[in-house]
C-alpha cells in the first residue's frame, strides 16, 4: 500500500500565522491531522517587517502543528499578500508545432510562456500565470486544448505579480526555520480554493478575504479569475475603532469585537420584561473578562455608531474594485466573504447594502480530519494552501520557481547573455 503524501500550508498573515498539515491518499482524499494558529509579529499588511519577529512566529506555529501531527515538516505552501501585489490579463498568440496535427502539451507551455513576456520593473516579479480560456483558429471558449486540431493557439491568461523583496524576505524568515518553500501562492487565490463551489466560480463570483490589516478581492467568470487586487483595509482597523470610541485598550476592543460578532442579529426579546431587554442590549464587560473600568456600552451604538462606518467603508473599496474591472454585470453569485474580518457582527448587512450583490460568508470545504479546528473563516486562505497543493499542480497551470535568495532571475539571465556575448568575434 503507497505511503500516503504530506502537505504543508503556512498562511502568514498580519493578525495571525496559521499553520495545516495534511495527509493525501492516492484517491486525494485530504486528511486534516495538525493545525495551529499563532499571533503574528514581524509582518505589517502581509508583508515581513522584522525577520527576527517573524521567524519567531512561523517557528511557534510550525512546531505546535508538527506536534499535533505527530510529522515533522520539510517544505510547504506559504502565502503571499499585501498591497504589493498587482494583477494585470495578458493575450498571447503562437503557432501549433504540428500545423493541422494534435494541439499537445507543449504548445500550451509555449503560449503560456509567451503570455508571461510582460514589460515588468526590476522590483517586481511573477507570482501566477493562470489560464483563463484558449481559442484554436478563432473558435472561442476553450477550457483545454490539448487534443484538438488547429493552426493558431491563442490564450488569455491572468498574471499576478509581486515584489520582489517581498518574496525573497518571506522565503528566508521560512527556510530559516528549517522548511523549503514549495511555492508562494497568493493568499487570495488560496481563500478562493478554500470556499468557493464550482458553480459560482462559473456563473460569476467575487472573493472578498478580509484579513487582519489588508482585504483581497478576486473575482471569478466564467469559471477563472478575472481580477485580483489587495485593499490596505483590514479587521484590525475595526478594532482600533472601538478602541478609540470606547476609550479602551486594543486588546479590549478586539474580546468586545469577537463577542459581538457571536450574539445572534435578532435576539428573542421577552415581551414585557424591561429588565431582560434592557441586558440584551448592553455588553456585559466583566464576562468578557476585560478589567478596566468604563461604563455600559449600548450594543446599538457600538454597532452603528462605531462598526458599521468602518465596514461601510471596506466595502465601497470593495465596490470600487468591482466597477474597475468591468465585469461587474457578470457576477451573479454575488460575494463571498471570508477571513477573520467575516465574523463581525453586521458583515453581510452591510455587503447588501453597499455593493448591492448577495453575499455569503465562505465555509471551507473538500478536507477531513480535524475540521472542527478550522471551523472559521480564518482559516480559509490556510486550508486552500492544501487544496492548491493537492490539486492546482495536476491541472498544468504554470508557476514560477521560488525566487533565489541571492540572485535575481533577471541578474542571472542577463549575466548569460554577457558570457555568450563574449565569446562572439
Amino acid at each position: 500500500m503507497a505511503k500516503d503524501k504530506v502537505i504543508c500550508g503556512i498562511d502568514v498573515g498580519s493578525s495571525k500565522v496559521a499553520t495545516l498539515i495534511a495527509s493525501v491518499s492516492e484517491d486525494k482524499r485530504i486528511n486534516l491531522i495538525g493545525v495551529s494558529s499563532t499571533p503574528s509579529k514581524g509582518v505589517r499588511k502581509n508583508q515581513v517587517v522584522d525577520i527576527e519577529g517573524s521567524v519567531g512566529s512561523i517557528t511557534e506555529s510550525v512546531e505546535a502543528a508538527e506536534r499535533m501531527a505527530g510529522y515533522s515538516i520539510s517544505s510547504a505552501f506559504v502565502s503571499l499578500g499585501g498591497p504589493q501585489i498587482e494583477s494585470i490579463n495578458q493575450h498571447a498568440v503562437v503557432a501549433v508545432s504540428q500545423p493541422e496535427g494534435e494541439i499537445r502539451g507543449s504548445d500550451v507551455t509555449r503560449v503560456n510562456e509567451a503570455a508571461k513576456a510582460v514589460p515588468l520593473p526590476q522590483s517586481r516579479e511573477i507570482l501566477h500565470v493562470i489560464s483563463r480560456t484558449f481559442t484554436v483558429d478563432g473558435q472561442e471558449g476553450i477550457k483545454d486544448p490539448i487534443g484538438m486540431t488547429g493552426v493558431r493557439l491563442e490564450t488569455e491568461t491572468h498574471i499576478i505579480t509581486g515584489s520582489a523583496t517581498s518574496m525573497r524576505n518571506l522565503v528566508k524568515c521560512v527556510q530559516e526555520v528549517g522548511i523549503d518553500v514549495s511555492e508562494l501562492v497568493f493568499s487570495g487565490i488560496a481563500a478562493s480554493l478554500g470556499v468557493l463551489t464550482d458553480t459560482e466560480k462559473e456563473l460569476g463570483v467575487v472573493l472578498v478575504d478580509i484579513g487582519g490589516e489588508t482585504t483581497d478581492v478576486v473575482i471569478f467568470v466564467d469559471g477563472s479569475v478575472a481580477y485580483s487586487s489587495v485593499i490596505p483595509i483590514g479587521a484590525r482597523h475595526l478594532t482600533s475603532d472601538l478602541a478609540v470610541g470606547l476609550r479602551v485598550s486594543l486588546e479590549s476592543a478586539e474580546k468586545i469585537k469577537l463577542s459581538l460578532g457571536k450574539i445572534p442579529k435578532t435576539p428573542q426579546m421577552v415581551e414585557g420584561n424591561k429588565e431582560d431587554k434592557k441586558k440584551e442590549e448592553t455588553l456585559d464587560i466583566k464576562s468578557l473578562g476585560i478589567m478596566e473600568d468604563i461604563q455600559k456600552i449600548s450594543k446599538k451604538a457600538v454597532v452603528d455608531g462605531i462598526m458599521r462606518p468602518r465596514l461601510q467603508e471596506i466595502f465601497k473599496y470593495v465596490a470600487r474594485e468591482i466597477k474597475k474591472s468591468g465585469y461587474g454585470t457578470q457576477i451573479p453569485s454575488g460575494l463571498v466573504i471570508c477571513g477573520g474580518g467575516a465574523l463581525t457582527v453586521g458583515i453581510l448587512d452591510q455587503a447588501k447594502y453597499v455593493v448591492g450583490f448577495p453575499a455569503r460568508v465562505g465555509k471551507i470545504e473538500g478536507l477531513s480530519g480535524l475540521i472542527d479546528e478550522i471551523d472559521s473563516p480564518q482559516f480559509c486562505a490556510a486550508a486552500g494552501l492544501i487544496l492548491y497543493g493537492v490539486n492546482v499542480q495536476d491541472k498544468g497551470e504554470i508557476h514560477l520557481p521560488v525566487l533565489s535568495a541571492s540572485i535575481p532571475i533577471r541578474g542571472m539571465v542577463q549575466k548569460g547573455i554577457e558570457l555568450i556575448k563574449s565569446f562572439l568575434p
